[in-house]
């Protein structure tokens, strides 16, 4: 019994040992603590938490229970659900602190841990994260139980502070000299931070960040300039800062290079957002001496959607004028986009009741709009509509530095609707057009336009082919209407036209048959009969006044058939040569030289539909002053929308010849080891002769000459040899072209009619440079394009009241930050981007001024009309750019239109000035910041007017 008791004292003293062993002191160096007390997962409910004291415990007496005899187990098992109880109880459970995610943190240098205090101090590049918070600093001190982090930098043996504090939370970025942060409360006091929100950066020597995110600011800077000592910045006295959202601040006034300027406003806000926000857009302001002082170019902007926005501006003159405008873009991705742009302008210059006063109206409308291919592969809507009245470009301001608005001379707008059934090999199409001459204000317009059409098909052809093909079977028919109502009148007089009286409609049929046959396998035979039909709904009877002396019209409305009818018959080959040069002379560079010869013999015959039994011509007795009588012949349908029929029987015969002459060398450039060069892309002339009428029955020669010079220009030329001599009954008569009589009977080639030409070509230093490269016989290698390289003209872009060009400039791209190129001695390359265009353009005509024909030689002199077009651009540095663009008329032997234009990029702001130096003179300069966020608001715009009479000296 004693031997029972005294083991039994000894295990339970032993066992009480055990229990009182401390843990290991490394178990408490945790360098990745984990908040949620998922050691204790299997024991403990996950709404318990448990008193930092037994968690050591805890964590000991988790054991391998797999090496533990029966004696061990029981001792484990007793042991720990004593701890479980403990840990359960009231006393020791303690509310959650806040933290409900990993907090994990590292340190390059060092890491000292105070397990009973809960701080862990990081040195050298520290780190800590939890969550979506992100701290990297030089120092960084760290609270566990109260959640807080002290981050700092520190300073390198020249008193430099480096490793300073950046915070990341999100999207959102901070640096700082000094940060303290709670991660439970997520606020936190921050000295000289530095922020970037969108466009913007913000500093600040205190800072206190509230729990949503908002930063408060005292003594802050606001800037766009990305330089750690800015160019210029607003002094902000006190802001608040919703990240992602805007910044509104308190007193503020401008620096610029860190000099105070008088320019202060009580408050403001920027907005900072990526999403399209609605917002006002600062207006400009000047003076113009007919319309006095202005703002202008100001509104308000509508972000109705991401798919749609709308832009209202407007403008107001201090002597009564005023304008208003709309710009709206809309974009439905994969179905259509388009663009809207409208304008209206009150025009008062003068004073009232004085001689000068003067009152307009004008206004502008244009319209884009495309539909994508995927959209419907069936039919299609189409706009272009680019209409302004007469007055419009001569009043508004923008055209003064615009010579492309002022001086355009013509508008033309269309919209069309096209759709198509495949399955009847059927199409339709409607379309509106306008066109606007802008020097007299005259319009022609077609509305609408509609055409119906069916695709040619074969009403011969067997469904179910046995055999050869027959020729019948290739006979093809097609059909062509087309409905139509027009009207040419002033842009005055369009809304009160009359439909029926001034509008000219009409319909028009078009039924082509033709075939295709093979004769002798070589030669290519086309027949062809062509059927036109028109209606009209009116017709004009005329007839001779002889007490007015004038002639009378009557008008009769009603549905009036006009048709005609032809025939034609063509046959066409192809003859090759080849010639193979001399090896002795020209060695095996050239292979061979190819000419292709293709002639084409044609007739036409068409009955004389001026006869009577047609109707389409009619006559009537003129009888003048002096008692003459005359016959007068016309068409009732004259002035019709498709014309009438031609007077006289037509069998024509016709002569095509062309030329074309390739060369085939070898080239170690090419896959194949040989290249085509064209020596003649073609040389042709055609000439007709009318077998149907005795008077002038022989047609004018037409020559055509086309050069491929290079891979970007090919030379044309086109050139009319008159066959009929001139004719004159005296010395100082009439010259009159001969009925009968030709240059070619007399052995002479037929009269030169003229020519035009017009010849373009950019030089550039990369073109200078290469040229002195191959004289020197270096290789010159082909220039890549870029990928971000785009083409010119959005198709749905409008013209607005802003000059594009000038906007760029104003604009101007921040300058890359790329190496500068060294040459073989280590000298910094010299640059100077430029280019230089040269246009010139020749016209050559008869001079058909009866006091300039020379009767000797039986011809009238050439009248020479040229001009001349120069254009360039010089980049004198990174910054600075030239531009300007001029012409000479040698007709009037005046100097055309001359701009100039220079811009310089001033990092955070922009300079751009442009003028004009003839025919007129007016400027236009502009000084404003580069981001967008600023643009409205920092800025200085100065330009002229007709009024301003701007002298150069």
């Amino acid at each position: 019994m004693k031997r029972k008791y005294a083991i039994f004292v000894l295990l339970s003293a032993f066992i009480f040992v055990l229990a009182e062993i401390p843990s290991s002191p490394l178990q408490n160096m945790i360098l990745n603590r984990v908040m949620d007390d998922s050691l204790f997962a299997d024991t403990l409910p996950h709404d318990t938490s448990i008193s930092p004291h037994a968690k050591p415990a805890a964590a000991a007496l988790k054991r391998d229970t797999s090496q533990m005899d029966s004696l061990e187990l029981a001792i484990y098992k007793h042991n720990k659900a004593i701890d479980d109880s403990l840990a359960l109880d009231s006393i020791n459970r303690k509310k959650k602190n806040g933290i409900d995610s990993p907090v994990k943190f590292s340190a390059e240098d060092s890491l000292v841990y105070q397990a009973g205090a809960g701080m862990a101090h990081l040195y050298g590049s520290s780190h800590v994260t939890y969550q979506n918070m992100d701290l990297t600093s030089e120092k960084i001190y760290l609270c566990l139980d109260s959640s807080l982090v002290h981050a700092t930098g520190a300073r390198d043996t020249l008193g430099e502070m480096f490793g300073t504090p950046v915070f990341k939370m999100g999207s959102d970025s901070y640096e700082s000299d000094t940060m303290a942060f709670n991660f439970k409360t997520k606020k936190g006091l921050i000295q000289q931070v530095y922020t970037q929100q969108e466009d913007g950066f913000l500093t600040s020597e205190l800072s206190k960040r509230g729990a949503n995110g908002e930063l408060y600011l005292r003594h802050g800077r606001y800037t766009t300039c990305d330089e750690p000592h800015p160019d210029f910045y607003l002094a902000l006295s006190r802001a608040k800062v919703r990240p992602g959202k805007d910044v509104v601040f308190g007193p503020a006034y401008l620096v610029v290079a860190d000099v105070p300027l008088p320019l202060a406003i009580p408050y403001g806000f920027f907005p900072f957002t990526k999403s399209y926000s609605s917002g006002f857009i600062m207006p400009t302001y000047g003076d113009e001496t007919s319309r006095g002082f202005y703002l202008r170019d100001g509104g308000y902007y509508f972000a109705i959607s991401d798919k749609m926005d709308l832009k209202l501006l407007g403008e107001i003159y201090t002597k009564g004028s005023w304008g208003i405008s709309a710009a709206s873009n809309y974009r439905r991705r994969y179905k259509y986009s388009g663009s809207f742009f409208g304008s209206y302008q009150n025009t008062i210059t003068g004073e009232k009741n004085m001689p000068d006063y003067a009152k307009q109206t004008s206004f502008k409308i244009q319209w884009s709009h495309r539909q994508d291919a995927k959209a419907n592969p069936y039919s299609n809507l189409s706009a272009s509509v680019n209409f302004a009245t007469s007055s419009y470009e001569r009043n508004n301001l923008t055209s003064m530095y615009n010579p492309q608005a002022l001086t355009q001379s013509t508008r033309t707008s269309s919209v069309s609707y096209s759709t198509g059934f495949s399955s009847l090999g059927l199409s339709l199409s409607t379309t509106m057009n306008l066109s606007q001459n802008m020097r007299d204000s005259s319009i022609a317009m077609t509305l609408p336009d509609l055409n119906i059409s069916v695709s040619r098909f074969y009403p011969f052809k067997r469904k179910h082919m046995v055999g050869k093909e027959r020729w019948y079977e290739k006979i093809a028919l097609s059909y062509t209407g087309r409905l139509s109502n027009s009207i040419s009148t002033k842009e005055d007089k369009l809304m009160h036209s009359s439909l029926v009286k001034d509008w000219r409609n009409g319909m028009q049929h078009n039924i082509p048959v033709s075939a295709n046959f093979t004769l002798f396998n070589y030669i290519n035979i086309n027949p062809s009969f062509n059927f036109t039909d028109r209606t009209y709904t009116n017709k004009v009877k005329r007839s001779w006044d002889d007490a007015a002396q004038t002639e009378l019209r009557d008008t009769t409305y009603g549905f009036y058939n006009v048709y005609n009818w032809n025939l034609s018959l063509s046959a066409s080959t192809k003859l090759y040569g080849f010639y193979i040069p001399s090896r002795k002379l020209f060695g095996d560079k050239v292979q061979a030289v190819r000419h292709v010869l293709t002639p084409s013999v044609s007739f036409s015959y068409a009955p004389d539909f001026s006869a009577s039994r047609y109707g389409y011509y009619d006559t009537y007795m003129k009888t003048d002053a002096n008692g003459n009588v005359s016959m007068v012949e016309y068409s009732p349908y004259q002035g019709s929308l498709y014309g009438v029929p031609g007077k006289g029987k037509t069998g024509s015969l016709s002569f095509d010849l062309s030329n074309n002459v390739e060369m085939k060398i070898k080239s170690d450039a090419d896959t194949t080891g040989f290249k085509k060069i064209s020596l003649i892309d073609e040389l042709g002339a055609a000439m007709s002769y009318n077998m149907a009428t005795d008077i002038r029955p022989l047609s004018d020669l037409s020559v055509r000459m086309r050069l491929k010079l290079t891979k970007s220009y090919t030379f044309n030329m086109n050139a009319v040899f008159a066959s009929y001599v001139y004719e004159a009954d005296s010395v100082g008569a009439t010259p009159r072209v001969s009925e009968h009589t030709t240059y070619w009977q007399q052995g002479k080639i037929g009269r030169f009619q003229g020519m035009s030409q017009n010849l373009s070509y950019t030089l550039d230093n990369n073109k200078i440079s290469n040229l002195f490269k191959w004289l020197r016989g270096e290789r010159v290698e082909k220039k890549q394009k870029r990928d971000d390289e785009e083409e010119d003209e959005d198709e749905n872009e409008v013209e607005t009241n802003l000059d594009r060009d000038l906007e760029k400039g104003k604009h101007g791209a921040k300058g890359q930050g790329n190496m500068a190129e060294t040459d073989e001695d280590g000298y910094m390359k010299f640059s100077l981007p430029w280019s230089l265009s040269f246009g010139y353009g020749v016209t050559m005509r008869e001079h058909t001024d009866v006091s300039k024909f020379n009767y000797n030689t039986m011809r009238y002199p050439y009248k020479f009309s040229q001009n001349l077009n120069v254009s360039g651009n010089v980049r004198l540095s990174e910054g600075w750019n030239i531009s300007f663009s001029s012409g000479y008329d040698f007709e009037n032997k005046k100097i055309s239109m001359t701009t100039a234009s220079l811009s310089r990029d001033l990092h955070c702001f922009n300079m751009s000035c442009s003028v004009v130096l003839a025919p007129y003179t007016s400027y236009n300069f502009s000084f404003r910041c580069n981001a967008s966020t600023l643009t409205d608001a920092l800025k200085y715009d100065k330009r002229s007017s007709y009024s301003n009479s701007v002298q150069w000296y």
